[in-house]
């Protein structure tokens, strides 16, 4: 091989140790990358995807709102509960015999594995707080093992409750945001909701699958 062969042969190695250098660190790069959630601003549920580190306070203005209810130990509860943690929220009612007693064991199984974690709050609202007066959602409680003190089973003003399901929670998606209190709420959609109360995700409560998701975005969450 001549002087000319030889370099060639020297810069084409050169050339190719530079291309799998570029390709590992960009797998590296992409591989150190944080998992990151979608926001949700609106009743559709279009996801918004933010650059990691952008604030999301001018692009994302939509929080789940203000209410004062109360819990299962007749406790009154309100919004300051939830800030500062990561919350999930669902909408049910005692005395539901279709999705409501599936969604309350599948959220059991979000609560069981969440049990020793105070930053995570669950709240599951009554759509027949006529009926469901605190001394019947502890019996709830109390029937289906629940047992976390981080989950709160919430009654109230119907109207209060309906209007924070639609319009705060977006819990029955377009359907439902532009009902009022005089129209049933029924729903088998859980939300997720960060640290800030914006909406981070939507499950389907009857579903397995789903809550392992949910597990997982929680997961993610914590890591932001």
């Amino acid at each position: 091989m001549d002087y000319w062969e030889q370099k060639t042969a020297k810069m084409y190695r050169i050339v190719c140790l530079l291309c799998i250098s570029w390709v590992w660190t960009g797998c590296s790069r992409k591989a150190e990358t944080p998992p990151t959630l979608p926001y949700y601003n609106t009743p559709d549920f279009t996801p918004i995807f933010l650059p990691v580190g952008n604030d999301p306070v001018s692009t994302i203005p939509h929080t789940t709102g203000s209410f004062t209810l109360f819990n299962q130990d007749s406790i009154r509860v309100t919004e300051s509960l939830v800030k500062g943690k990561i919350h999930i929220a669902n909408f049910m009612f005692t005395s539901c015999g279709s999705i409501c007693p599936t969604m309350t064991r599948n959220m059991k199984i979000i609560s069981d594995s969440l049990a020793n974690d105070s930053g995570i709050v669950l709240l599951s609202f009554s759509v027949m707080p006529w009926i469901d007066q605190p001394s019947v959602l502890k019996k709830y409680n109390q029937t289906h093992g629940i047992k976390n003190p981080n989950w709160h089973f919430l009654t109230g003003a119907k109207g209060a409750i309906y209007s924070l399901a639609r319009r705060s929670y977006f819990a029955e998606e377009d359907l439902g945001f532009t009902k009022d209190s005089s129209e049933f709420l029924h729903t088998e959609h859980i939300i997720l909701a960060d640290e800030n109360q914006r909406i981070r995700g939507i499950y389907n409560g009857t579903l397995l699958l789903e809550m392992e998701h949910l597990l997982e975005d929680i997961r993610t969450l914590q890591q932001e």
